[in-house]
């Protein structure tokens, strides 16, 4: 554990760089990248939370928790979480710990809508938030005691160097976790999630939350299942391992829809380990 080192937080109200509403990413353009990351969550701050609970069967709560555990470990002092959104991971650290928290995320919309959960919310330490991008981060090097970032790598161009960029921000020691989405191993489970991401999600999203959740459900399968075609779970331990970590661990939750994995910063260069998976759930 230590300590805050003295980092100014920014403020709550910080501002947040304006929306750029891009054409819908299902019908157009590719499937990946920043355009894609903002167009996709334009339309959805107000209920996010909610409806991410509903459409995930109440697992996203569940993975969320299992990344603030690992985070949290360690009794960190300063915190970032990156793609914080309505800052669901980041006030879960801050309430456990008692650590500063700063959330950074590209969506001004999606920080809009947590302000007032970060206002509302009584928590032992502060959480702050303010815009930024994963793969540009404004802090100096060793800065936090842990980092946490959620469903992010399949909307940036290079995972590896964005994983690079969070490692260089993390003090040496510190911890990375991270909640990713999923395709699930076994045929049977693989096979009901693909009816489940194409053909319900998208008729459930629309009836729940409107036009915007339907245009998610429509981009959420392909997107992941491409995602993994292009980095398989074996190069994402790979990315962990070149940025300095060790200790790297996964689980695969609920059948494999959710992946979540957590890895330490080694003290020096060239001591990465093998990943070790978790016992799943």
């Amino acid at each position: 554990m230590s300590g805050r080192r003295g980092y100014a937080l920014p403020a709550v109200e910080h501002a947040c760089e304006p929306a750029w509403v891009a054409p819908n990413p299902v019908t157009a353009g590719p499937l990946r990248g920043e355009p894609v990351a903002r167009a996709v969550f334009d339309g959805l701050p107000a209920r996010y939370d909610r409806l991410a609970y509903l459409l995930s069967f109440g697992q996203d709560r569940r993975w969320r928790r299992a990344v603030a555990n690992h985070a949290t470990a360690g009794a960190p002092g300063l915190v970032l979480d990156v793609a914080t959104g309505p800052a669901g991971v980041a006030l879960a650290v801050a309430a456990r710990t008692g650590a500063d928290v700063v959330g950074v995320d590209l969506n001004e919309p999606m920080l809009r809508a947590g302000l007032p959960n970060v206002r509302r919310r009584s928590v032992r330490g502060r959480v702050r938030l303010a815009a930024g991008r994963a793969d540009q981060l404004p802090f100096p090097d060793a800065t936090f005691d842990a980092v946490t970032f959620s469903y992010l790598l399949r909307y940036v161009d290079d995972p590896a160097a964005t994983i690079a960029e969070m490692v260089r921000c993390l003090r040496p020691g510190g911890t990375l976790a991270s909640l990713e989405f999923a395709v699930p191993p076994q045929p049977a489970w693989r096979a009901a999630w693909w009816g489940y991401t194409r053909l319900l999600l998208p008729v459930l999203g629309g009836i729940a939350g409107g036009p915007a959740w339907y245009q998610v459900g429509r981009f959420l399968g392909p997107s992941i299942s491409e995602h993994y075609r292009r980095y398989p779970l074996s190069s994402h331990v790979t990315a962990w391992q070149a940025a300095g970590l060790s200790a790297i661990g996964f689980d695969l939750m609920s059948l494999g829809g959710g992946l979540v994995m957590w890895g330490r910063k080694s003290p020096a260069t060239g001591t990465a380990g093998q990943a070790v998976p978790g016992s799943g759930s």
